[in-house]
């Protein structure tokens, strides 16, 4: 039978893309997005300021920004490593989507894409030359193509079975075939092909949408958890030995770095304490912290591996304290 062999987890921020000349221009950034404290609440970037630690000033010179940035390449290297040595024949990528694919006429809950190819174009991506600086934009260009746009293969038999098994047993993903005329995949799925995956031997992958940002249909901690779980089944229904690979693309706190909250999480996927990754309260799970929610479903569907090597390195970038917890993992 078919069967998942290795998990992997990594976050997905365009801070991993940065040059050490940019890592201290995101205060520029931070200054001006809107953020919550680690109860969720809202709360400005100045108020963040007023009640951080002063120690936080020192922990973001420019020399120690460099030196976690360092120990975050390798952790990314380690990671792709895993991911080209595995011998898999497919990845199912578990990550959401931020007004890429999916827009508010009609933003499902989980969807499942079954085309041959999926898109990299930088095309729709272009909407962030107006919001953010050049220096930002040049960041997260990194995540796509840089010449002309790529197909990357999809296993379309297996993303049609995995939809096809769901909805027998409980679940009802939405679908998609194509992406919109002239557009690309989201930069959950694009990190995933151009920063970890060999791309002169890109393994076919089944991309697997969560929402886990917009309301008021997000999924919650413990149906994720049940659909990661639910893949595994699915995919060992799946006809054949294919060797099947899953990742979780983004997360862990963003973009007020929690890492009390991010070790918590980190150590109940290597207790399998799935009581305490269905159960993670729904007010921690907000903006980028919510693609907590990926590894959630990784987690589910790696039961029965174990988590064998992580990383994490709290990405403080201002001295308020945002940034975002860099979290990097393989189960085996």
């Amino acid at each position: 039978m078919a069967k998942i062999v290795l998990g992997l987890g990594s976050s997905h921020t365009p801070m991993l893309l940065a040059s050490d000349e940019t890592l201290p221009r995101f205060e520029e950034t931070d200054q001006k997005i809107k953020h919550r404290d680690k109860e969720g609440q809202p709360i400005s970037y100045a108020e963040l300021l007023e009640k951080a630690d002063p120690k936080m000033a020192a922990m973001v010179a420019p020399a120690a920004l460099v030196a976690r940035q360092n120990k975050v390449r390798a952790a990314m290297a380690h990671l792709s490593g895993t991911l080209n040595g595995g011998s898999l024949d497919t990845l199912i990528v578990m990550s959401d989507d931020q007004d890429e694919a999916y827009l508010e006429d009609a933003r499902p809950t989980f969807a499942i894409y079954y085309g041959e190819t999926i898109l990299n174009s930088n095309e729709q991506h272009e909407q962030y030359h107006k919001r953010f600086p050049e220096w930002y934009v040049k960041n997260r260009q990194g995540f796509f193509e840089n010449s002309k746009p790529r197909a990357y293969p999809v296993d379309a038999k297996l993303a049609l079975h995995l939809i096809d098994w769901l909805m027998e047993h409980g679940f009802d993903p939405a679908s998609s075939k194509r992406m919109r005329e002239g557009e690309g995949e989201g930069h959950g799925m694009a990190y995933v092909h151009r920063r970890l995956m060999d791309e002169t031997k890109p393994i076919p992958i089944v991309p697997v949408f969560l929402n886990t940002y917009f309301p008021p249909n997000q999924p919650r901690p413990r149906r994720c958890y049940e659909l990661g779980q639910a893949i595994r089944r699915a995919v060992e229904a799946f006809a054949g030995d294919a060797r099947v690979g899953i990742i979780a693309s983004g997360g862990l706190s963003h973009f007020l770095v929690d890492e009390d909250f991010d070790r918590a999480i980190l150590k109940a996927c290597a207790d399998k304490d799935a009581k305490f990754l269905q159960s993670l309260p729904r007010n921690k799970l907000h903006s980028g912290s919510s693609e907590i929610l990926n590894w959630v479903g990784v987690a589910g569907a790696c039961e029965h591996l174990d988590l064998n090597w992580f990383e994490y390195v709290p990405g403080y970038r201002t001295p308020a304290g945002t940034g975002t917890g860099l979290s990097f993992a393989s189960w085996a």
